[in-house]
């Protein structure tokens, strides 16, 4: 496997987890795709970008490199069903539109995504797991932030026109319930965006399996309508005049979400 992830070490108790950013196929996926998903149209796109500022916090980041068309690091690796309804799962074989993804009888093999699990899936896992460790162990404490995006229109998925903003916190499972108290009081301060929280998207894997508050451990994720800063349609192109002022609403949530840690823990 070519490099699988990029991992950045921060100084705050905060790590931003990417698992969807990721553009690179193997070469077994990239023969069946059917032509619909060869521009990979179900990426969280530009996500790396859209949170370049996070280093200026001081923030941990993480990010896939290789497509959820190949290994979708936000399934449980039993491909134990995250959603009720239409989803999809560990090694995805429909687009969002419900469209299989592959030309029939050209789906990886067995032995290939046994492979993805254990060259790309348990890398990613291993790195999220172990900074968290790392920052409960510096700080007594950890903060972790799954960012998303998706397009605000999938009939197949949701009914209608996504909130901008859709936190989730596993229903209140994996964070303190004061966290997404404080970052829904940021989105409400910008009225230009809808919100919610733990609607459609109460948090994947990563949210639901990582996030521990009696261990100290507080994990949200955002599920971000791309039509917040970007084209949702071929070519997908980052907008910047979209993305600023979406950045700013971003950034204000997870400086909350750093100083809500500070407060809770007395450290900075």
């Amino acid at each position: 496997m070519e490099k699988v992830l990029t991992f950045k070490q921060g100084r705050v108790p905060l790590l931003i987890s990417m698992p969807h950013a990721g553009l690179r196929l193997t070469p077994e996926v990239k023969a069946g795709l059917i032509p619909e998903a060869q521009s990979l149209p179900d990426t969280d796109w530009h996500i790396p970008r859209l949170y370049a500022f996070a280093s200026e916090l001081g923030a941990s980041t993480l990010a896939a490199e290789y497509s959820r068309f190949v290994i979708d690091l936000n399934r449980p690796q039993d491909d134990a069903p995250m959603y009720v309804g239409a989803t999809t799962g560990l090694f995805p074989d429909t687009l969002f539109t419900g469209v299989p993804l592959f030309h029939e009888g050209l789906a990886p093999s067995k032995a290939e995504r046994a492979t993805y699990l254990e060259q790309i899936w348990k890398p990613y896992h291993q790195t999220l797991q172990q900074e968290l460790a790392r920052l409960k162990a510096e700080f007594g404490y950890a903060l972790l932030f799954d960012a998303h995006s998706i397009r605000s229109y999938i009939p197949h998925l949701f009914d209608g026109k996504l909130p901008d903003f859709n936190l989730g916190t596993f229903n209140g499972a994996s964070c303190d319930p004061h966290v997404a108290t404080e970052l829904q009081g940021i989105c409400a301060e910008h009225p230009a965006y809808s919100h919610v929280l733990n609607g459609r998207f109460k948090g994947g894997h990563i949210t639901r399996h990582y996030g521990n508050p009696t261990d100290n451990i507080h994990a949200v994720q955002l599920e971000l309508a791309q039509s917040t800063y970007m084209e949702e349609f071929e070519p997908f192109d980052y907008r910047e005049d979209l993305a600023k002022p979406t950045q700013v609403v971003l950034r204000q949530l997870l400086e909350r979400f750093i100083a809500w840690g500070h407060e809770r823990y007395g450290r900075a």
